[in-house]
């Protein structure tokens, strides 16, 4: 699959400007169920992928099923490859913060547990940095102190297939009816 994914971004981008070739870069959140998080960044301009996975724990490989018993340390995530020239680290980080709720410990709507906290996993040094400097500037927003954690990304797991693309491909189901739809419509993405 990541074969056929690189194959895909090399196509888009030589297509966009055949002389051009953009180093796309990478951001990975988890705020929450990992369903709500890709539909959201799918929609921004200048981002080119989504893909659902979980970081942060210490089980290598792990399977959904396991992600949810809370024991293997990961979260839920999206990891998001977009075009700097179209988007910024920081603008992402600014969805981010509008896009659930940063101030709630291990916990987004009904969705309970370690695996849907709050977190931003940095690929740099710079990433760190933006990220401490975005949650200062967002902490203004909350009356609630932020809970979200700021880490070094260590290593993603992309989840199975089944779910990814979940919102476009299920946008009736009443997961994505109920809790989906209506946080792509406050962020105006629907």
């Amino acid at each position: 699959m990541r074969f056929i994914m690189l194959i895909f971004v090399t196509l888009t981008l030589f297509a966009q400007d055949p002389g051009k070739v953009v180093h796309m870069e990478k951001a990975t959140f988890g705020g929450g169920c990992f369903w709500c998080v890709e539909a959201i960044y799918q929609r921004l301009p200048g981002v080119q992928s989504v893909l659902s996975g979980y970081s942060g724990g210490t089980k290598p490989n792990p399977t959904y099923e396991e992600v949810c018993t809370g024991k293997t340390g990961h979260a839920e995530v999206a990891q998001i490859t977009y075009d700097p020239t179209k988007t910024t680290y920081e603008q992402l980080l600014s969805v981010f913060w509008q896009a659930h709720d940063p101030t709630t410990l291990n916990r987004q709507g009904a969705d309970v547990g370690t695996q849907y906290r709050s977190v931003i996993f940095c690929h740099d040094e710079k990433q760190k940095v933006a990220a401490k400097k975005s949650k200062a500037e967002a902490q203004k927003s909350f009356d609630d102190p932020i809970v979200t954690e700021i880490q070094p990304l260590n290593e993603f797991y992309p989840a199975e297939n089944y779910h990814q693309d979940y919102y476009r491909n299920h946008a009736n189901a009443p997961y994505c009816t109920f809790i989906i739809k209506p946080k792509l419509k406050k962020l105006k993405l629907e």
